[in-house]
């Protein structure tokens, strides 16, 4: 009975699926399955047991066929709902869609565009794709209702998704609760139409020109002096980035910024990488040689979409990719430092997980300091920011013009402050040097462990509440805040923070991406000279992570199901 209400799910998908691919991928399932394959029919109830979720990172997913996969009828139900939450709000709604080089994005987005314009909605696609950052920016340039970004970042080349944008006071950032549930609502009323019956138009129209050289224009100025000549290697990694970062670096002055070639131009596939992320182990290998081939003096290094930054230095064993904290101290400093000399004041903010280094900076300089739950969601919307990052790579540097996390932005502010040092003798690693001395050794490390059933996590999770650790790596745990239940100045959240009495912090929480617990280490050093204090730090680090690694595991031995 189970089988045969699959079955029929399948076929009115297939008879309502508009793409040639997909229609020909279900079908060969549905014959497999038919013909007693165990492996299709898994394959089938997993993609007809529901629907991918919409929440406030918008939908993501795996590529294919069914309402569980990202496809143009998903998309299509979308961008219904989407249409129908527009039209409920005052005022006549506008909209934005931009894409990036994934597999069916543009599809993806004219689909998007055809319904938006049939529902009556002014509507702007993108000529051609782009970064994550330029869609941002246009939202506000184009004082539009909304965005949509085709786009699924940095997951694997399987996937794909879309992120949703809110205009007006919401200025362009990413949409929170409760907008998400309200869109989820529509998108599920949607979901019942047969795609055929879902109005579509063209009439629409391409975002102006204008809107990238602006947004060009306005990146290359935050160089705040006229560049030393630098060699630096830039990295696409098979995205989109490579294209405006060319652009935006010339304008600025550097001229010298080289690309990797075998990852320059967009490619679906990713075909150098196992995973098309700068934070992954071999991600950069391609970068490192040929910095090391050129003699570079700095690798910058945007995800696919271009909306996050590795930065890497050269070091004593060829070359070290700065941590996202790392990063997010020095352009906050810097930040810091700019808003000083102009005699203004604002708000410096990173998300809960990332390191404290940022609140000490904010406090030797007078400035205001907040913490955000993850997500630049949230760090886009503290009032009077003047940067904001997370440990993930992401970096908030011209609050004024995009409210997300821009990776092309934060390029341009990297090299500036390189170029600047460089002027002075200095390097990156120097003003990390000076930064331990101002402000102590911060170090940070990441426990990641992936699970085989979601119900893992929620039970390992469980422990830990209902018994928390009372001693990490030799420290006492001195307080446990726990999101859900104690920390009333977020939204009720699953992340719990263990202070220890050496001054160390462990964050653990699930991801909000992946199947995998994610744990957050933080130390901070004061003894010795800047080389001892971060030696300190990090040693202390790595001890801690690998005592958080025990510790989760013991945890979750109950349930077992927890794998590296």
């Amino acid at each position: 009975m189970i089988a045969d209400d699959v079955f029929a799910r399948a076929e009115w998908w297939l008879h309502n699926d508009p793409d040639p691919v997909t229609r020909q991928e279900l079908t060969k399932l549905l014959d497999w399955a038919r013909q007693g394959s165990p492996a299709a029919l898994a394959d089938l109830r997993d993609r007809f047991s529901g629907r991918l979720q919409f929440g406030t990172a918008g939908l993501r997913g795996a590529l294919g066929a069914g309402p569980n996969r990202m496809n143009r009828v998903s998309v299509a139900h979308t961008a219904a709902g989407l249409a129908a939450y527009l039209n409920a709000t005052p005022g006549p709604p506008s909209v934005v869609i931009g894409f990036d080089g994934r597999t069916n994005s543009h599809a993806f987005a004219i689909d998007t565009a055809e319904i938006m314009a049939a529902a009556g909605i002014t509507t702007y696609l993108f000529a051609r794709l782009g970064p994550t950052p330029l869609l941002a920016f246009a939202v506000r340039e184009l004082d539009a209702t909304a965005g949509v970004m085709v786009t699924a970042s940095h997951n694997p080349a399987g996937d794909n998704g879309v992120k949703i944008y809110l205009g007006g006071q919401h200025k362009g950032a990413q949409i929170v609760a409760p907008v998400d549930q309200e869109i989820s609502a529509h998108i599920g009323a949607a979901a019942a139409l047969p795609y055929a019956v879902i109005p579509l138009s063209s009439d629409f129209e391409l975002v102006p020109a204008w809107v990238s050289r602006k947004y060009i224009a306005a990146t290359s100025s935050l160089v705040t002096r006229s560049p030393v000549a630098m060699r630096v290697v830039h990295t696409a990694m098979h995205g989109v980035g490579w294209k405006t970062v060319e652009e935006v670096v010339s304008a600025a002055g550097f001229s010298s910024v080289i690309p990797v070639p075998e990852q320059q131009h967009p490619d679906p596939r990713f075909p150098s990488v196992r995973f098309p992320n700068p934070e992954e182990p071999g991600a950069l290998d391609l970068a490192y040689a040929l910095a090391t081939e050129r003699s570079a003096e700095l690798i910058i290094a945007n995800d696919p979409d271009a909306d996050r930054l590795a930065v890497a230095v050269p070091d004593d064993e060829g070359w070290r990719r700065l941590t996202g904290n790392e990063v997010g101290l020095l352009l906050g400093w810097d930040a810091a430092e700019r808003t000083r000399a102009r005699g203004e004041t604002g708000t410096l903010a990173c998300s809960v997980v990332s390191s404290p280094a940022l609140g000490q900076v904010a406090a030797d300089y007078g400035l205001r300091f907040v913490e955000t739950l993850t997500g630049f969601k949230h760090i886009a919307r503290v009032p009077d920011l003047i940067f904001g990052f997370e440990e993930a790579l992401g970096y908030l540097v011209d609050p004024a013009k995009v409210s997300d996390k821009d990776g092309i932005s934060a390029a341009v502010a990297v090299l500036d402050l390189a170029s600047r040092l460089k002027r002075e003798g200095r390097s990156l690693d120097d003003r990390l040097l000076e930064a331990a001395h101002r402000f102590g050794a911060h170090a940070s490390e990441q426990v990641s462990i992936r699970t085989a059933r979601v119900s893992d996590i929620t039970e390992t999770m469980a422990r830990l509440r209902r018994r928390p650790p009372a001693v990490f790596a030799g420290a006492d745990v001195v307080a446990v805040d726990d999101f859900l239940h104690d920390v009333r100045e977020f939204a009720p959240t699953d992340v719990l923070r263990f202070r220890l009495a050496d001054g160390s912090r462990i964050i653990v929480r699930p991801s909000g991406t992946e199947p995998k617990l994610k744990a957050y280490i933080d130390t901070h050093s004061v003894i010795g000279r800047p080389e001892e204090r971060i030696r300190m730090a990090r040693a202390r680090a790595r001890d801690l992570a690998d005592g958080v690694q025990r510790e989760l595991r013991g945890a979750s031995a109950a349930g077992g199901g927890l794998d590296d």
